[in-house]
């Protein structure tokens, strides 16, 4: 059992929760919990390694976990409580988490349904629009300069799996220029032309939804075809960038699958 925090795999586990560049320069970020963990063994991946407590051998679905990647030659490792206190980001540890690579799931050749998130900052936002992207049927998310990095510990918790399922891509300016040509762009805003129930959303689109204080910037507008608001009621200023992306999202979603018959 580890029960030292200055065990090699203890630091790495603490240095990946605390630091984007190191899961930057590792490739590898931090799973907790059975639930996400399961996601990852469904996803087909191999964690790097295990840790876990005594106690999660008592969960029957932590107990399956364990027991399948064990059978797999991962290297699983009993912590002590307070070791794994430490290594969790959460206050309430589960008793398992697990070290992944990082999914790399390029974009596809010609994606018609797109999210852009520019300058979004709060990773429990992006993480609730990642699982409802997913959701969605969206093809990828495109992430622009300014915003989180998508395997922010908090990002990755209200995922709830999704970073295992759909392509997430950072990309400068340029970059989303290029890939965004020849489909129609629309922005999520307060003020617009086109309320989103009026908008086409059948054919190659890309919504750019931004950040929670500033919105989205100058190159945002810059590249949208179209500025598209959500009617809300007298004296109501704004959603919540993670609400009012599931709202124009499931819109999409919806004429897209009327059109798909």
């Amino acid at each position: 059992m580890i029960t030292s925090l200055k065990n090699e795999r203890v630091r790495l586990v603490r240095a990946l929760q605390e630091r984007r560049r190191v899961r930057q320069r590792e490739r590898r970020f931090v799973v907790e919990g059975v639930r996400l963990c399961e996601e990852v063994a469904r996803a087909g991946m191999r964690p790097h390694f295990v840790l876990y407590t005594a106690t999660i051998q008592e969960d029957p679905r932590g107990s399956a976990l364990l027991t399948v990647w064990q059978q797999a030659g991962v290297s699983c490792e009993e912590v002590s409580a307070e070791v794994m206190a430490a290594c969790a980001d959460t206050e309430t540890p589960q008793g398992l988490l697990a070290v992944v690579p990082i999914p790399d799931l390029p974009l596809p050749p010609n994606p018609a349904f797109l999210l852009i998130l520019d300058r979004l900052r709060d990773p429990g936002n992006l993480g609730t629009i990642l699982r409802t992207a997913l959701a969605a049927g969206v093809d990828g998310v495109v992430l622009a300069p300014g915003t989180v990095d998508a395997t922010n510990p908090k990002a990755v918790r209200a995922g709830m799996g999704a970073h295992f399922r759909l392509p997430v891509v950072a990309m400068d300016w340029d970059e989303i220029a290029r890939t965004v040509a020849g489909r129609r762009v629309y922005l999520a805003a307060a003020q617009g032309a086109v309320l989103y129930t009026d908008v086409d959303w059948t054919g190659p689109v890309a919504l750019i939804v931004g950040g929670e204080a500033e919105g989205a910037g100058e190159r945002a507008r810059a590249l949208a075809d179209a500025e598209v608001p959500i009617p809300l009621a007298r004296d109501v200023e704004s959603l919540n960038a993670a609400v009012a992306a599931a709202v124009l999202l499931f819109e999409a979603a919806r004429q897209r699958r009327i059109t798909a018959g």
